[in-house]
């Protein structure tokens, strides 16, 4: 399929063939969700296990008589209500990695592309080369777009310039084309991307 390409000032700059295996694939909601699914259980971090009361060296030895003490009948310096104690029913240890056919991680990334492709929400621009590395040049440049969220892609490595003035806008993520994932796509509603990136991302997906 073929696309306009635009300037960062919302001119004309010829067109673009896009593949359609990568940006016309049908879409497959059961893909996106197993592949969102897989990135957002990878971002978890493994849970920290307590030590129970089996775990707890302490000695067994009988506290005191049985009675005549005047306290409690303790058996055990291992029982949680004691300080150094095992933990009751504590937390154990899950680690949360769970595995992706590589196979399904390309098709979901192909199946998001496609989706903001049909959308209509796919905005190809020649570059990331702004004038002026400041957020005010920046909204300027949004504004010209008509772009509120946004997730800005560009090719092996982000215009420095453009980084620098994207950084603290609200809504709006810049991601060289190796960093790209479904999650983020569809986490915002237009889909940004410069010449650089559609070679890099149709390489990697028929790669």
């Amino acid at each position: 399929m073929k696309v306009q390409v635009k300037t960062l000032a919302a001119a004309d700059a010829g067109e673009i063939e896009l593949s359609d295996n990568v940006f016309g694939k049908e879409p497959r909601l059961d893909i996106l969700h197993r592949v969102v699914t897989w990135q957002l259980e990878k971002r978890r971090a493994t849970a920290r296990g307590a030590r129970e009361r089996s775990d707890v060296k302490r000695t067994g030895k009988k506290l005191g008589n049985q009675k005549g003490g005047g306290t409690a009948r303790h058996g055990n310096r291992a029982a949680p209500q004691f300080i150094g104690g095992g933990k009751a029913h504590g937390p154990r240890v899950r680690d949360f990695n769970p595995g992706l056919n590589k196979k399904i991680r390309t098709l979901g990334l192909a199946t998001a592309l496609s989706v903001k492709a049909a959308e209509g929400k796919l905005v190809i621009l020649e570059d990331f080369a702004i004038s002026e590395a400041k957020t005010k040049a920046f909204l300027t440049v949004l504004s010209g777009l008509g772009i509120t969220s946004g997730l800005f892609i560009d090719g092996a490595e982000v215009n420095l310039g453009f980084r620098q003035a994207t950084s603290n806008v609200p809504h709006i993520d810049v991601l060289p084309a190796i960093g790209a994932n479904v999650y983020d796509i569809l986490n915002h509603d237009t889909l940004v991307l410069t010449r650089a990136a559609v070679t890099a991302l149709e390489a990697r997906v028929n790669g």
